[in-house]
């Protein structure tokens, strides 16, 4: 029974966000960790996170269907049921938004709910479904978690919490474009109309380098604005550049586009990783004097 539980939630999804919360944390405590803080944080938003992919799976249950990578989805093969699914999901919102309401700050809280809606309400009930700007609706979301973690240290919304906003949705344009053309045939099945299937995959490339060359530029902000060191600057410089490589090597005529693009979405998840824990160690003790948006 725990297992199902446990799978309705996405817990691939909840572990990758937990790295991009921590990260946002880390940055905005600048070394003066309250930890009970961050634990308040980390568990509230990872509820907050697993509430929404429950409800997510129970919405998709039509498209999980067609997909061979979603056919057997506990939602899809009947292991819980609708209501338990959907019932589970509401627990864990509660929950969550309960302990970031708690002990974090109305910032953290608004910044979750305005992720939680986009990705519940706006993206999984109508955009996925109608729209080719879907991923980029859905990218607001994905790009929460830092914010939420960065914004229970600080209370206010300034200029590195709209850096972090940026930088993460800008990243996951390449990344689930990758995952959009390597999961093409399942797209297709589904009538999803993600950018490849809706307007092709030679399109699809040239947004993953373009999301890539600005996402680049977007990373400097934080050093540039005084937020992080030389290291950061540098660690940012050199998995961007890489990155910005592998995906223009998908313009050479011999390249299998499947793997070339397998290559792109694992490098992307390494990347955001790397960026996380050096932002997360390479910080100023000394906030920068930057005007900040008290909530």
């Amino acid at each position: 029974m725990f297992r199902r539980y446990l799978q309705v939630t996405k817990p691939g999804i909840i572990m990758g966000n937990l790295v991009s919360v921590a990260g946002g944390f880390f940055l905005a405590a600048r070394g003066d960790i309250d930890w009970f803080l961050m634990a308040a944080t980390v568990v509230g938003l990872s509820l907050v996170v697993a509430s929404g992919c429950a409800i997510n799976n129970c919405i998709d249950r039509d498209i999980d269907a067609k997909m061979q990578r979603t056919q057997k989805r506990v939602t899809v093969t009947g292991e819980i049921s609708f209501l338990a699914a959907f019932s589970h999901g509401i627990v864990l919102g509660v929950v969550g938004f309960g302990l970031l309401a708690l002990y974090t700050t109305p910032m953290a809280v608004l910044f979750a709910a305005i992720g939680y809606v986009v990705y519940v309400g706006i993206y999984s009930l109508y955009m996925k479904r109608n729209s080719v700007y879907g991923t980029l609706v859905g990218s607001l979301s994905g790009a929460v978690p830092p914010v939420v973690g960065y914004c229970a240290v600080t209370g206010t919304f300034d200029a590195g919490a709209a850096i972090l906003l940026v930088m993460f949705s800008l990243w996951q344009m390449p990344h689930s474009y990758a995952i959009a053309i390597f999961r093409y045939d399942d797209y297709a099945a589904a009538n999803i109309p993600v950018l490849p299937v809706k307007e092709g995959i030679a399109k699809a490339k040239l947004h993953i380098v373009l999301y890539i060359a600005v996402y680049a530029l977007v990373t400097m902000l934080l050093p540039i604005s005084g937020y992080t060191g030389v290291a950061f600057m540098a660690v940012a410089c050199t998995t961007s550049f890489w990155w910005l490589l592998m995906a223009l090597k998908g313009y050479r005529r011999d390249i299998e586009v499947e793997r070339w693009a397998r290559k792109v979405f694992a490098f992307s998840i390494l990347n955001i990783t790397i960026l996380s824990i050096t932002m997360a160690l390479d910080y100023h003790t000394v906030a920068p004097q930057l005007v900040a948006f008290n909530g």
